[in-house]
């Protein structure tokens, strides 16, 4: 695999990642949870923000591994600082907007 696939991959990995939590109702889109106590006549439980928030920061560690796998297969990987994982991690917020809008701002009807 080239870099510029590779590259892709991640940038596809980080998209995907930040915005899975938002777009369903399962841990991870695979484990569902368990339904909570609810009274008659609603739609469902949902998982709370604080549980997608946790699962976005672990898709975070997970993706940034993956991209530590391929840079390493590479080539040397290079050690990095806390700047740069403060910028990844922003990065990865911003790429989970519209997850979020669609999840929390998008008007239902």
């Amino acid at each position: 695999m080239d870099v510029t696939v590779s590259s892709w991959l991640v940038i596809a990995l980080g998209i995907l990642g930040a915005n899975l939590p938002f777009v369903n109702e399962k841990l991870f889109a695979a484990v569902p949870l368990k339904k909570a106590a609810q009274a008659e006549g609603s739609k469902g439980w949902r998982k709370p923000l604080a549980l997608r928030l946790l699962e976005m920061v672990i898709l975070y560690f997970i993706v940034g591994a993956v991209a530590f796998a391929l840079e390493a297969r590479i080539g040397n990987a290079f050690p990095q600082t806390w700047e740069f994982y403060a910028i990844t991690g922003c990065l990865f917020l911003v790429l989970a907007f519209p997850g979020f809008v669609g999840r929390y701002l998008r008007k239902r009807r």
